[in-house]
């Protein structure tokens, strides 16, 4: 095979190895970690330092500037985490995240086959998931050093190409051009923590005099500087299509980036002078990869000292740059809205994903709410134009449920959540069910009406007054259980099947005083089986929100094709 072909081949595999490790390791990270990391990040961002150090302090543990990036992007779309808040931990961030460079500067070659079998018997001795988890993380560690090992000898061979050599002084020569090359690299592999490895290989690579880098560490700060600017596009994506608040905190994260290279740019020369004198002495091929690591850190430190005290005027800036919009009244949702959880990187990060969940819930619980409302408001005069509102009102709670329940339903598939989550995520489905469900069924006992109404048969303004009493007593009844499913608090909830046996009483009344009506000319007979068809309808709405009750109360629930 042609030495070129198999240098490439060698480079590629060695990338794929570290890239996968880094991927299981974060993924295995947040299984092990990731509540504890949420409760961390909803404790500490009171303040923007201590937002600063939450968010450096959980990248650090989950090894993914990305997975925090995208947490907070969820938190704030739930509106769980002002604008603010999530800035701030977007800042740390950038700080937990060089802890990956500094890992990689270790000399960990003798330890690498160890440590991929001590997390592979571990993992597989494991019966705890959470051990698992961590043994998971230990085996891909191991992994992710394997790849890095196997790109550092793939690239020896190029320390004696005169191409190389001159491509990378070309590189090293020019700032501008060493950014872009980093920036490009990073937007290609969607991971800064990857081409900081790469480029600490390269650096590692002996130049013809066989002790000094072939890039050297002025050569390499641009590149690295580039790296920090590729990555932002991860926050970028995650944002599309969610809250602006959500691009505002992405818009961040590119403005702290950008800023901090156009202001070291400047000074490429005498930080580098200053990082080496920073860094453990020795020859440069040898201290190189810490010299990158700590002006990794340098950088990003130096710019959230800059910014934190500033953080009023980056929320200016952002909000100037993504202004508000007019939003749609209460309750409505523009047509063919997407569910937050759509997106592949909030699906990939569970602790995030469920509680964008719990947001998607409440705008479900509301549309549902908004039926009610229709139900209650229900006269001969209206039948048509309530109706037609509600048709559209249930086609978008039937849309957005049915995308979150799919978003949900494809982490099971996808394997990327603990037992607790996936105990949390099945009682989420749970709720989405019996929520979809009321909404069904309220339109039906909306059509239905209005189909009697079509052939003329109308129901009695008694009928109609019966109907919107027991509408009304259902949404009470409602009303009472959608704060706890956003909130889990189930106090309120303990007389809940007393209430729901005081509305089966009505029922039962609204049955015998429609006999008697149809008994004195006042109803029309042929609609008893429609009437029956209502109330049965009502019925179970009823039991649904009793259903819902008890998810939130811990106790079992029957599935909605149960009832």
């Amino acid at each position: 095979m042609n030495e070129n072909v198999k240098m490439l081949f060698g480079l590629l595999g060695g990338l794929a190895l570290f890239l996968y490790g880094m991927t299981v390791m974060s993924e295995s990270l947040q299984k092990a970690a990731g509540e504890k990391m949420k409760k961390i990040l909803a404790l500490l961002t009171k303040n923007p330092v201590l937002g600063v150090l939450s968010g450096a302090l959980v990248t650090a543990v989950l090894q993914s500037s990305s997975a925090t990036t995208v947490m907070v992007i969820g938190f704030i779309s739930a509106g769980l985490m002002t604008l603010p808040q999530g800035i701030s931990v977007i800042f740390g961030a950038n700080i937990g995240t060089t802890m990956t460079a500094q890992i990689i500067a270790f000399k960990l070659s003798d330890y690498i086959y160890i440590i991929i079998f001590a997390g592979f018997m571990l993992s597989l001795a494991a019966r705890n998931r959470r051990i698992k988890s961590v043994g998971d993380s230990v085996f891909s560690f191991g992994v992710l050093f394997l790849g890095i090992d196997i790109m550092g000898n793939t690239m020896k061979p190029l320390a004696s190409s005169p191409v190389f050599l001159q491509l990378i002084h070309r590189v090293a020569d020019a700032p501008v051009l060493g950014t872009l090359v980093g920036t490009m690299m990073t937007l290609v592999v969607q991971s800064s923590s990857a081409t900081i490895a790469v480029l600490q290989n390269i650096a590692s690579q002996p130049a013809p005099d066989g002790v000094s880098s072939v890039l050297g560490l002025a050569g390499a700060i641009p590149i690295l500087l580039g790296d920090n600017i590729g990555t932002t596009i991860t926050a970028v994506l995650a944002s599309l299509r969610q809250s602006r608040d959500a691009k505002r905190a992405a818009a961040a994260h590119c403005i702290f980036n950008l800023s901090g290279t156009m202001l070291f740019l400047w000074f490429v020369k005498p930080y580098a002078s200053f990082i080496a004198w920073l860094s453990p002495k020795g020859a440069e091929t040898d201290i190189i990869s810490r010299q990158i690591a700590n002006a990794h850190t340098g950088f990003n430190v130096t710019m959230v000292l800059i910014w934190t005290p500033l953080l009023a005027v980056m929320v200016r800036i952002v909000m100037r740059l993504i202004p508000d919009k007019t939003s749609a009244p209460a309750g409505v949702l523009s047509k063919g809205l997407p569910s937050l959880l759509s997106e592949r990187q909030i699906i990939g990060q569970p602790t995030a994903a469920l509680t964008l969940a719990a947001g998607e819930i409440d705008k479900c619980a509301a549309l549902v709410s908004d039926m009610f409302t229709a139900l209650c408001g229900l006269t001969r005069k209206n039948i048509w134009e309530t109706l037609i509102s509600a048709r559209k009102t249930a086609s978008e709670e039937h849309e957005l449920n049915q995308k979150t329940s799919e978003s949900i339903t494809s982490m099971f598939a996808d394997g990327v959540m603990s037992e607790e989550q996936a105990s949390l995520a099945s009682g989420i489905l749970f709720i989405l069910g019996d929520i979809d469900r009321m909404n069904t069924l309220s339109l039906e006992i909306l059509e239905n009406i209005a189909s009697n109404s079509r052939e003329k048969k109308v129901y009695s303004k008694e009928a109609l007054r019966d109907l919107r009493k027991a509408a009304l007593s259902l949404s009470d009844l409602y009303a009472r259980i959608r704060p706890a499913l956003q909130s889990g608090e189930s106090s309120a909830l303990q007389d809940i099947h007393e209430q729901r046996d005081r509305i089966l009483h009505l029922y039962e009344k609204m049955r015998s005083a429609h006999v008697e009506r149809v008994g004195r000319g006042k109803c029309s007979p042929s609609l008893t089986a429609s009437y029956s068809a209502i109330l049965q309808d009502l019925d179970r709405i009823g039991n649904s929100c009793v259903n819902l009750a008890d998810t939130v109360s811990g106790s079992p629930v029957s599935s909605p094709a149960d009832t």
